[in-house]
């Protein structure tokens, strides 16, 4: 996995694409202090209704999230991009610890600095119960596999 300041702004179409990549990568770790890695140290985000402010809050709400959020799945498919910006498209999967599954649908706008870290994530996301039979997320946990269909394939 390339490090966060393996791809820097300005973007291209490719590099947008492994940027939005790494970012899946990374997320489908779930390794909080790795993940941070890819954030400015005063990154700003908002997730939902929720403010975060810098690498040791993004390492705490991610702690948070994936205490909750178990057996967590992402795939994210870029939508956009200029010199600095990407926005994407994404969905993840999870269950709670009374095994209900979930499927979570959003869109995220970031804004890079020009190390290639992100200093701004804004992501709305809405949430939707789905039984077990309705999983379209199923590769080991981690990474999801180069030959598992991403967002494209997965239209609903």
């Amino acid at each position: 996995m390339p490090l966060p300041t393996d791809i820097k702004p300005p973007f291209t179409r490719e590099t947008a694409l492994r940027k939005v990549q790494a970012a899946e990568d990374g997320w489908n770790s779930r390794v909080p202090e790795k993940v941070s890695l890819a954030y400015s140290i005063d990154s700003q985000w908002r997730n939902r209704d929720t403010f975060v402010a810098g690498r040791n809050q993004i390492v705490e709400f991610l702690t948070s999230k994936w205490e909750k959020e178990l057996e967590y799945r992402l795939t994210k498919q870029l939508w956009a991009f200029t010199d600095n910006r990407i926005a994407v498209r994404f969905q993840y999967e999870y269950r709670d610890a009374d095994g209900n599954w979930f499927r979570a649908y959003g869109n995220e706008n970031w804004e890079f600095d020009d190390d290639g870290l992100m200093r701004r994530r804004e992501a709305s996301i809405n949430d939707y119960a789905i039984e077990d039979s309705e999983r379209k997320f199923h590769w080991p946990l981690g990474p999801r596999p180069t030959d598992t269909p991403g967002l494209e394939e997965h239209v609903k």
